[in-house]
């Protein structure tokens, strides 16, 4: 599986997951890959270009601007955007809700088409397609 950890979220997270799962996945942060500040809708052609990715994002702006979500909608993505409660919390509580989805996670990204996204909550156990 191929995970791109977006640039609302700390570098330090992406990195931590790609030791964890460096046998098993490819897990890089957005800014290592397009460098800062680049537009939301460049690195989704970009990398909906390359087959399917899971993006982990904070930024649930994707989800609501009608250009960016467009963009998503029609490419080879699979969007996991953590709710506003937790894109508040400490990078430890984000951690730790990534790790209680991640099985989650991986049987989503078989599952669904390219263009589907989720939110990971902070209290349940339970994904909600958005």
């Amino acid at each position: 599986m191929k995970v791109i950890v977006d640039e609302n979220l700390p570098p330090a997270l992406a990195h931590s997951l790609a030791a964890l799962f460096a046998d098993l996945h490819v897990v890089i942060h957005l800014r290592d890959r397009f460098g800062p500040k680049v537009e939301d809708t460049e690195w989704i052609r970009t990398l909906s270009s390359e087959g399917r990715w899971i993006v982990i994002s904070g930024d649930r702006r994707i989800s609501r601007n009608k250009a960016e979500q467009q963009v998503f909608r029609s490419s080879n993505l699979i969007g996991f955007f953590l709710a506003r409660s937790l894109q508040k919390s400490s990078m430890t509580k984000q951690m730790e809700r990534l790790m209680a989805f991640w099985p989650n996670i991986e049987q989503q990204a078989e599952l669904v088409s390219g263009g589907s996204m989720f939110e990971i909550p902070i209290k349940t156990l339970r994904l909600k397609t958005i």
